[in-house]
C-alpha cells in the first residue's frame, strides 16, 4: 500500500512540476523570438537606405528541409524571397505556406543566425522601371495564397521560394536568373537527402522535373551583391 501511495505523490509531483516547467519554457522561447527580432531589426536598419524594390533576399532557413536543400544544391542557402517597400516599410515577399509576405525583419529573424544575402539585377537602374516594378509585383500577387510546393514541381498549382522569384522576373522582365536544372542534376548522394526525397516521392523520384535552386539564383550573373 506504501508504494501505491509514493507512487501517486511522485505522479503528483510531476505533473505539478509539468504545470509550472511548461509556462516557464513558453515564456523563454518567447523572450528569446522577441530578442532575435530586434536583433534582426537593428541589422536591417543599417540596410535599409540601400535596398530597393525587386531586390532578392537570401537565407539558411531553419525549416525541417533545409539540411536537404543545403547538402542536395552544395550550398548554405535554402530560401529566398522578394524585397517590396509600402508604406515605408521593407517586406519580403516569398512562397511559404501559404505564399504570402512578412517583415523584413521578422523574416531575417526567422533565418539561421540572423544571417542574409541581398541581391539586386544588374542593371536595375534602367530595366526594373515603375512600370516593370508594377508587373513584378503583379507576376507575384497571381500567387498569393497558392499553398507551398513540397515536391518542387514545375507547375503554378503549388509553388516553392525560388520558383516563385524566377517566374516573377521571367514574366516582367524576361530575365532568367539562375540556370534551371533537372532533379537528376543535383547530388542526391547523402543518407538525409535521400530520406527526404522517399518521404515526399516513395520509390517515384520525378528526376526528370525541372527545378531552379536558390543557390542557381543567388550566383546567377544577372545579379549583383548588395549586402
Amino acid at each position: 500500500m506504501k508504494w501505491i501511495v509514493a507512487a501517486l505523490m511522485l505522479v503528483l509531483l510531476a505533473y505539478g512540476l509539468g504545470r509550472v516547467y511548461h509556462p516557464l519554457t513558453r515564456l523563454k522561447k518567447a523572450v528569446a523570438r522577441r530578442e532575435k527580432l530586434h536583433q534582426a531589426s537593428v541589422a536591417t536598419q543599417s540596410i535599409e537606405t540601400r535596398l530597393r524594390n525587386g531586390d532578392l533576399i537570401f537565407q539558411t532557413s531553419q525549416s525541417a528541409q533545409s539540411q536537404a536543400i543545403q547538402l542536395a544544391t552544395h550550398s548554405a542557402y535554402s530560401h529566398c524571397g522578394i524585397l517590396f517597400q509600402k508604406q515605408g516599410q521593407w517586406c519580403v515577399f516569398e512562397a511559404v505556406q501559404p505564399v504570402s509576405e512578412t517583415s523584413l525583419a521578422a523574416w531575417v529573424a526567422r533565418g539561421q543566425g540572423g544571417q542574409f544575402v541581398v541581391k539586386r539585377l544588374h542593371d536595375a537602374e534602367t530595366v526594373l522601371t515603375p512600370p516593370v516594378l508594377r508587373q513584378l509585383q503583379a507576376a507575384g500577387e497571381q500567387y498569393r495564397g497558392k499553398s507551398y510546393d513540397l515536391y518542387f514541381g514545375w507547375s503554378d498549382e503549388r509553388i516553392y521560394c525560388s520558383e516563385l522569384l524566377w517566374k516573377m522576373y521571367r514574366q516582367a522582365t524576361g530575365r532568367q536568373i539562375g540556370k534551371l536544372q533537372h532533379l537528376r542534376e543535383f547530388d542526391l548522394s547523402h543518407p538525409a537527402v535521400q530520406a527526404k526525397m522517399r518521404e515526399r516521392y516513395g520509390r517515384k523520384l520525378p528526376l526528370n522535373e525541372l527545378v531552379i535552386s536558390p543557390v542557381r539564383m543567388l550566383e546567377s550573373a544577372e545579379l549583383v551583391t548588395v549586402e
